[in-house]
C-alpha cells in the first residue's frame, strides 16, 4: 500500500526559522526510516521510435575464477524495512540459471527462486530519458541488492544485483554477481553490444 503525507506548516509570526528547520528535519528523517518497497529485473533494450527502452526478459552474465560463466535471467520485489542494509523475508521472484564450461559447452540448467532479502541500498532515483514498459519510470533507481537464492538442483547462492543507469552515483556495477554452490561467481560482466544482456533495473515506490 502506498502511503503519501502531506504536512502542512503555518507561516505564523510565532514560528522561527530554527524552528522549521526541525520540523524538516524530521520529516526527512522520518522519509529515511519508511520500508522500501521496490523491484528488480534483469532487462533487455529496444529501440521503438529511436527511445532506448527497458523490458523485462534479459540475461546477465558472471564468470568464476576458473572461467566458467554463470547467466541468469530473473525479476522479483522485496520489502526493505526501515534501518540502513535491513533484511527481509519478504521477497518474490526467481528466474532460471544456466551454466557453461569454459570453452562454452552448457554444463547444467534450472530455475531458481528468491528466499531472502540480506540487504538493499537505494543510491539514487535514475535521471529521465529511457522508456520503460516494466513499471513507473518516474520509480526507476539507482542501487544494489543481495539476496538469498535457491537453485533447483539443491544448491544455494547468494545473487548480487547492481543498477547503474542514469544518475548513478561511481561505484556501482551493472549486472550481477552471484554464488552457486562453494562456486564464486564474481567476474561480473560489463553490458556491451547485445541489447539483451548485463542490464538491471530497479523500481521504488516514492
Amino acid at each position: 500500500m502506498r502511503i503519501r503525507r502531506k504536512w502542512f506548516i503555518s507561516l505564523g509570526a510565532g514560528l522561527t526559522l530554527g524552528a522549521m528547520l526541525v520540523v524538516l528535519t524530521a520529516f526527512a528523517s522520518a522519509a529515511s526510516n519508511s520500508a522500501q518497497h521496490a523491484s528488480w529485473d534483469i532487462v533487455r533494450l529496444t529501440f521503438p521510435g529511436g527511445v532506448t527502452t527497458l523490458n523485462a526478459g534479459g540475461f546477465a552474465d558472471a564468470k568464476a575464477p576458473d572461467n566458467t560463466t554463470i547467466r541468469l535471467t530473473g525479476a522479483g520485489t522485496f520489502v526493505a524495512p526501515a534501518g540502513k542494509n535491513g533484511g527481509s523475508g519478504a521477497v518474490t521472484g526467481g528466474g532460471t540459471w544456466q551454466t557453461f564450461s569454459a570453452t562454452g559447452a552448457s554444463t547444467g540448467s534450472g530455475t531458481y527462486s528468491v528466499e531472502e532479502l540480506a540487504s538493499f541500498v537505494l543510491a539514487n532515483f535514475q535521471l529521465p530519458g529511457l522508456g520503460d514498459t516494466i513499471a513507473d519510470t518516474n520509480e526507476r533507481a539507482n542501487g544494489v541488492a543481495v539476496v538469498r537464492i535457491a537453485y533447483s538442483d539443491g544448491s544455494q547462492g547468494v545473487l548480487t544485483i547492481g543498477c547503474h543507469g542514469p544518475g548513478a552515483p561511481d561505484g556501482i556495477f551493472e549486472g550481477i554477481a552471484t554464488t552457486k554452490g562453494f562456486k564464486t561467481y564474481y567476474a561480473v560482466q560489463a553490458p556491451g553490444a547485445d541489447p539483451d544482456a548485463n542490464r538491471t533495473v530497479f523500481h521504488v515506490r516514492r
